[in-house]
């Protein structure tokens, strides 16, 4: 009787440690690409950026406890990047280290859950995809609805809503292909979870993030 074999590829300790590598260098470009170009400093300088890689990496990484705890382990990186390099950059002000705690807070929270509707996009039951993708999608438009009704970045919300709307009809695109029932439901709850996300962020993290 065959037996099936775990790639070497598939071991926690090498996707763990590629999850890591890959955050780090992302948190490091976050801060690295600041005043190149808006357009540059905006994909990268932003929660949806970091938290789309993680839901990306959620998906291809094949045990579902796993992914979430790479989900974890990459947001937590990303902050370690992204302070490392501006520590290097001498602009680690007094303010940081308390920035620093609440991001990474808030990337131990977010990060496994977006790990988790990765992974559950592409391997998950049938009746939960989309409702992930619905959570993946939500994040671009929360921070459209943030970008806009918070900051009044008006053209930045504006750029933001069209990706959250491609990314919604990609997902929704992509489990009907699969087909997966009620797949339209991704496109039905998505904006419902950027307003959930939005307030979130209104409430509770900027809040954080005003008080140190």
């Amino acid at each position: 009787m065959a037996t099936a074999t775990a790639s070497p590829r598939d071991t926690p300790v090498t996707v763990l440690t590629a999850t890591a590598a890959f955050a780090l260098l992302l948190g490091w470009a976050t801060y690295t690409l600041h005043g190149t170009t808006p357009l540059l400093e905006r994909a990268t300088n932003s929660v949806s950026a970091w938290i789309i890689w993680t839901a990306a990496a959620g998906a291809l990484i094949r045990s579902r406890p796993l992914a979430v705890w790479g989900g974890a382990l990459m947001m937590l990186a990303t902050c370690v990047g992204y302070y490392t390099a501006s520590t290097l950059g001498d602009t680690f002000g007094t303010g940081g280290l308390g920035s620093a705690a609440v991001w990474s807070v808030a990337g131990l929270a977010g990060g496994p859950l977006l790990a988790w509707a990765g992974w559950t996009v592409r391997r998950g039951p049938e009746r939960v995809r989309p409702v992930a993708g619905a959570v993946v999608a939500m994040v671009v438009l929360g921070e459209a609805l943030w970008l806009g009704l918070t900051l009044h970045y008006w053209d930045d919300a504006t750029a933001f809503l069209v990706v959250g709307a491609l990314l919604v009809a990609l997902l929704t695109g992509y489990l009907a292909r699969a087909g997966v029932r009620h797949a339209w439901l991704c496109a039905v709850l998505a904006p419902v979870g950027g307003l959930v996300f939005y307030l979130a962020e209104k409430g509770i993290l900027d809040g954080l993030l005003g008080t140190v």
